[in-house]
């Protein structure tokens, strides 16, 4: 977090904004300036990957309670907004802590995105 981005908007906030949806996200890694922050980036980049994740594990859930005849339908629909709720408060912590200038590498995904801001 030792680099500067002229912007008017500190690092933090921007790591922050990374976690509101996947466009800020996207955005952040493809403008410049924004792009040449390491910490940005890790930030963009761990939220990129933990919506997709999200949206994969939602996606075999509903495909799942389509194709399934023997599980009710309320255990994938419960499972679904457990999924929703999980992806929610994850990112609302991540956006916390990157808003107080924490690097918080999420199991999984934070070292592939350290990796990634880092190239």
């Amino acid at each position: 977090m030792n680099e500067t981005v002229d912007t008017g908007i500190s690092q933090n906030s921007l790591g922050a904004l990374s976690y509101l949806t996947l466009i800020p996200a996207v955005l952040f890694l493809a403008i410049p300036p924004y792009n040449r922050s390491t910490y940005v980036r890790f930030h963009a980049w761990q939220s990129i990957i933990v919506g997709a994740f999200a949206f994969l594990i939602n996606f075999a859930f509903s495909s799942l309670m389509q194709s399934t005849t023997f599980v009710s339908p309320r255990v994938f629909l419960t499972l679904i907004a457990l999924v929703g709720v999980v992806y929610t408060l994850t990112m609302i912590w991540c956006a916390v802590r990157a808003l107080n200038g924490h690097l918080i590498k999420l199991p999984l995904v934070g070292k592939w995105a350290e990796h990634q801001a880092n190239r």
